[in-house]
């Protein structure tokens, strides 16, 4: 029980890593009217778990197996995702869950992450240091690449909370099926649109969402 209630806060929203300022690529989707209702975003969901979603789960999987070291991973991540505003974006989330990692397992060895691991990285330590199996690791970053996303759409289109919240229960399936995809080795899926919507947003002004 107390893995499942360790999964339960790190896919919790409110938790304190800085990931309620990143949109995951929906802002520019949403500017680029490209993202308009509740059908464009289940379908600009579904592409964000099966590409990223998949490959940073992946990443953390194979943190949590120790089949990577810390360095190593970063550089696959890097590696896999062609955008430099995407891998900032993840660098400071990965940046933000280390600094609570540390705060609730001290005893731990965070020095080995670097300053600005990727938050794949990160993950896939605080699965291993928290109890978690390589499943839940991977199923925890799954699902908050889905839930972070559609919550910025939900405050950008001003959609029914409801309604985005029975969407995400709808996608619960791929978010399960896309981990176990993920603890089987290393995906190197990319998607070229989100590198595009990522790159365009950070050249936008007074943008909303760091990401």
């Amino acid at each position: 029980m107390a893995s499942l209630s360790t999964l339960l806060t790190l896919a919790d929203s409110r938790l304190p890593t800085g990931g309620h300022v990143h949109s995951g690529g929906v802002e520019e989707a949403v500017t680029s009217r490209l993202v308009v209702d509740l059908g464009t975003l289940e379908a600009y969901l579904r592409r964000r778990i099966r590409t990223s979603g998949l490959v940073a789960a992946s990443v953390a999987a194979a943190v949590h197996r120790g089949d990577l070291a810390p360095a190593q991973a970063d550089a696959e991540t890097d590696a896999r995702t062609p955008s430099p505003a995407a891998r900032q974006a993840s660098r400071a989330q990965g940046r933000g869950l280390l600094r609570l990692a540390r705060r609730v397992w001290p005893d731990a060895d965070w020095d080995s992450l670097g300053p600005r691991p990727h938050l794949a990285v990160t993950a896939g330590r605080v699965g291993v240091v928290s109890g978690l199996a390589q499943e839940q690791t991977a199923l925890s970053l799954v699902y908050t690449t889905m839930t972070g996303t559609a919550t910025a759409a939900q405050r950008l289109l001003a959609l029914d909370p409801a309604d985005v919240a029975a969407l995400t229960f709808g996608l619960a399936q791929l978010c399960e099926d896309t981990a176990e995809v993920a603890v089987r080795d290393l995906a190197d899926l990319s998607d070229p649109l989100l590198d595009e919507l990522a790159q365009r947003h950070a050249e936008r002004e007074r943008p909303l969402f760091a990401s």
